[in-house]
C-alpha cells in the first residue's frame, strides 16, 4: 500500500496529513499544522492549539505520541507555547525549538499519531503495542559548553532508558541535535557526542544512530543543545538496517562525525525509513555545487533517493520532510522546487543553517513502506 495524503482546514489552521492506514493493524498519521492567519504570536498560537484539538477530536481513534513546535522567536514565545500546548499533548513528548518557518508564520507544529497504542501508566511518553514500546525524548543541556552538554544529554538519556530496560546502543533509532550558533558550537558538539558514544559502546565497528545536527535554539540562552530522540524496545537486531549509499556518500566517520546516513526499521507489515540530515555531498565527503542552491538541492535529492532505495523505498514514500535553509533569500526558489517535486507530501521549510557553511540546504524525513516479513511482529 502507498501513503495517502490529505489537507484539512479548521478556521485559519491548515493540517497537511500523510496517512499509512493498512486494513488491519495500527494506522499512522504524520501531520503538519500551519497557521493561515499572520497576526500576533498569541493569535496564531491559539488558532493552532484550537485547530489541533479539533483535529484530535475528529481523529479520536489516534493517539498523539510526539509533537514538535517550530517557533520564530523562542525567547519571547516558548513559555507561552509550553503552557498552551500542555492542554494538547496530554503526556505525549513535546519538543519546542526556534527554527523560524519561512512561510512567514510565527509557529508551526509537526505531530505524529498512531492507533492502538497504550500509554504507559508511569512514563506517559512511553507507548506500547504488539510487543513494541515507543519512546520519544526531548531535553535541553545545562552544562558549561556544547561538548559537555552533548555528553550530559546522552548520559541522561542512557540513564532514563536503563530505567525502562533499554540502552542507547540497542534501542535508540533516531536523534536530533539542535545547536545554538552552529557555526561556533558544532565541532564541540560532535566531539562530545563521539566521546559519549564511545563510552556507550557505539563505535565505528558497531554502529551509530541516524541523526540531524542543525541550527536551533531554545529560550534558555545557556542551553546550547536540545536533544530529541526516538527509541524502540522489542526489536530484534535483524529488524534494524543502516543505510549507506556508498556510490553517493562516504561513511561519516571519514570526516570525523558519528552518525548513520539513514536507518530502516522492519516490522511484519511495514518499514520505517529514517533519513538523517542529508545535503549536497559526494562519496569523498566533499560539498558539491558550492554557492548554487538549486544544484545543491538536486544533488541532495539524488543522495536521499539513493539512501531510501537501499531499503526498498522511494522519494514518494515520505510521510513528512523538513527542509533547512541557510539563507532566507532562497526560500521562494526552494518552495517552488518542493511543491513541484512533492505536491502532496507534508513538508516545511525553516531557517536553520547547516553544520558546514558551504551547505546552503539540508533535508531530513521519515518514509513508510509496506512490508511482508512474517517472522517479525507487525508494528
Amino acid at each position: 500500500m502507498k501513503i495517502d495524503f490529505n489537507i484539512e482546514k479548521e478556521e485559519s489552521t491548515r493540517a497537511r496529513i500523510a496517512y499509512f492506514a493498512p486494513q488491519h493493524g495500527s494506522k499512522e498519521m504524520h501531520v503538519l499544522f500551519q497557521s493561515e492567519l499572520f497576526g500576533t504570536f498569541e493569535q496564531q498560537a491559539n488558532l493552532l492549539k484550537n485547530g489541533i484539538e479539533k483535529f484530535c477530536e475528529r481523529h479520536s481513534e489516534y493517539t498523539l505520541m510526539f509533537c514538535r513546535v517550530l517557533l520564530s522567536d523562542a525567547s519571547n514565545q516558548q513559555a507561552y507555547t509550553a503552557e498552551l500546548m500542555k492542554e494538547v499533548v496530554r503526556g505525549a513528548t513535546l519538543s519546542i525549538v526556534q527554527q523560524p518557518p519561512l512561510d512567514g508564520s510565527k509557529m508551526s507544529v509537526l505531530a505524529y499519531f498512531a492507533t492502538e497504542m497504550t500509554q504507559d501508566e508511569k512514563q506517559l511518553s512511553l507507548f506500547h503495542h504488539n510487543g513494541y514500546s515507543h519512546l520519544w525524548l526531548s531535553e535541553i543541556g545545562k552544562e558549561y559548553n556544547s561538548y559537555l552538554q552533548s555528553v550530559e544529554l546522552l548520559t541522561s538519556q542512557e540513564n532514563l532508558l536503563k530505567e525502562m530496560e533499554m540502552t542507547t546502543r540497542d534501542n535508540c533509532i533516531r536523534t536530533w541535535f539542535y545547536v545554538q550558533n552552529i557555526d561556533v558550537n558544532y565541532t564541540d558538539m560532535v566531539n562530545g557526542r563521539k566521546s559519549a558514544f564511545n563510552l556507550l559502546g557505539l563505535k565505528q565497528d558497531t554502529h551509530y544512530i541516524a541523526s540531524t545536527g542543525i541550527e536551533g535554539r531554545t529560550a534558555a540562552s545557556s542551553s546550547i543543545i536540545l536533544l530529541d530522540s526516538y527509541n524502540v524496545k522489542g526489536l530484534q537486531k535483524e529488524q534494524v538496517q543502516y543505510l549507506h549509499a556508498l556510490t553517493h556518500l562516504n561513511p561519516t566517520y571519514e570526516y570525523g562525525v558519528t552518525f548513520e546516513r539513514g536507518t530502516a526499521v522492519s516490522y511484519g507489515d511495514r518499514k520505517h525509513l529514517f533519513l538523517s540530515g542529508t545535503a549536497s555531498i559526494n562519496n569523498k565527503g566533499e560539498i558539491m555545487h558550492v554557492g548554487d542552491v538549486v544544484k545543491q538541492t538536486l544533488r541532495m535529492w539524488e543522495n536521499s533517493e539513493a539512501l531510501l532505495s537501499e531499503a526498498g523505498g522511494t522519494m514518494d514514500d515520505f510521510a513528512h520532510i523538513v527542509v533547512y535553509l541557510r539563507d532566507y533569500a532562497d526560500y521562494e526558489t526552494i518552495k517552488k522546487m518542493y511543491e513541484d517535486r512533492f505536491p502532496h507530501t507534508p513538508f516545511i521549510i525553516v531557517h536553520a543553517p547547516v553544520c558546514r557553511p558551504g551547505w546552503l540546504i539540508e533535508m531530513e524525513g521519515i518514509a513508510i513502506i509496506e512490508n511482508n516479513q512474517s517472522q517479525y511482529a507487525n508494528f
